[in-house]
């Protein structure tokens, strides 16, 4: 069986950043750029927990959904089964330095945010006790500082 691309990605070399994961295009026009938002180095540093990955899932997504630009081009935003950073997806032919903006905006608003986390309840959420404000801010804050107050080339390209 044909490994599918994110297997293809060398794990072992792969830095904190955005990175373009695929291009798919939708009928005769319609291009989607997956990013992977890789938060933490895979295998090096501890994953992040199920309750502050699913709170940024939660404000990522309601960010980028009611962000007046980026509004319409949002496709997904969640995290990544490895839970090591998050996928996004634009409509869009899109590049890492397309999208540095956003993002940056979107983990400042996590990590600034205080107030109730929005689908966080029983009618809304199928896990909405798996929460954690505290950490996911914390963790915000993390990657906005380390990485993307200062993003690099070589956190925008695979490592080969």
């Amino acid at each position: 069986m044909k490994k599918i691309a994110s297997f293809t990605v060398n794990h072992l070399d792969l830095l904190r950043g955005i990175y373009i994961s695929r291009k798919d295009v939708v009928g005769d026009e319609h291009i989607l750029t997956t990013f992977d938002i890789r938060m933490k180095r895979p295998n090096l540093e501890p994953v992040i927990n199920t309750g502050e990955i699913h709170t940024m899932e939660h404000l990522g997504a309601t960010f980028l959904r009611n962000h007046e630009i980026w509004n319409e081009k949002t496709v997904y935003f969640g995290p990544m089964g490895c839970r090591t950073g998050m996928y996004v997806i634009f409509k869009g032919d899109l590049t890492p330095s397309d999208v540095l903006p956003v993002i940056t905006e979107m983990f400042q608003f996590i990590g600034d945010y205080m107030e109730e986390v929005p689908g966080a309840t029983p009618r809304d959420c199928g896990n909405f006790l798996d929460m954690n404000l505290p950490m996911a801010r914390y963790e915000a804050k993390k990657f906005l500082d380390e990485v993307l107050t200062d993003m690099k080339e070589e956190n925008m390209t695979y490592p080969q």
